[in-house]
């Protein structure tokens, strides 16, 4: 497999193969014909996706990432937010299991929800497992979570009872704030152009649009079983 590049934590959630295609070339292309599995493939939006078609590859989402230097964050406060590590780890993973609706996977129809909801949880396990979680609270009371990893702002969760109350921009601040005095001068991350409502939060707290990519997907054999 030259241009197959595994993808164990999918494939974990998923149970059939799956890939990340490393080239747009026709060779990399005829490769994802020969092997059964669910295949990704991100592609520069300007890029002519004629042949990416030709070869069962379906549309799924643009990726927006915005970045934001260190000196240029907007700090909000909310009286009675507040982030910890200190939290209960199942109740955030209870969180993670109904807080998203934008990922790629859950809009993917070859996808069950329920599986397109376990790769979350995983995802969150594995920041749990490697400290990279914040708790979010709101007046001593469990709202949500925010998980990071170095430079990047990976996720934000919040119950629903917790939304639009506008809260999000105080907890995405301090979790922004508590990377940066980690060290980092610059911060990114990565948001479906489908999710107007964070993209909003992140250019009030200061980030900037950068880059665009086109995410496609295929699937090629039988589709996941739902657990």
């Amino acid at each position: 497999m030259e241009y197959l590049r595994p993808t164990p934590w999918d494939e974990r959630n998923f149970r059939i193969p799956t890939y990340e295609v490393t080239s747009v070339s026709e060779e990399a292309l005829k490769e994802t014909d020969q092997y059964e599995g669910h295949y990704t493939i991100k592609v520069n939006p300007m890029e002519n996706p004629e042949q990416i078609l030709k070869h069962d590859f379906y549309y799924m989402d643009t990726l927006i990432e915005p970045v934001c230097e260190k000196e240029n964050l907007v700090a909000f406060d909310r009286e009675g937010t507040s982030i910890s590590k200190d939290y209960a780890k199942e109740e955030v993973l209870a969180i993670a299991e109904e807080a998203f609706m934008h990922g790629r996977f859950h809009r993917d129809f070859h996808i069950p929800s329920s599986l397109a909801d376990l790769r979350y949880m995983n995802w969150v396990r594995d920041l749990q497992m490697k400290d990279q979680i914040f708790a979010l609270y709101y007046q001593d009371q469990l709202a949500g979570f925010y998980g990071y990893e170095g430079e990047k702002v990976l996720l934000l969760g919040m119950k629903e009872e917790f939304r639009s109350k506008g809260l999000a921009k105080a907890f995405t601040s301090k979790g922004c704030q508590a990377q940066f005095n980690d060290g980092h001068d610059r911060l990114r991350t990565s948001i479906s152009a489908a999710n107007v409502a964070s993209l909003n939060l992140f250019i009030m707290l200061g980030f900037k649009l950068k880059n665009t990519i086109d995410v496609y997907h295929k699937l090629n054999g039988p589709s996941p079983a739902e657990v």
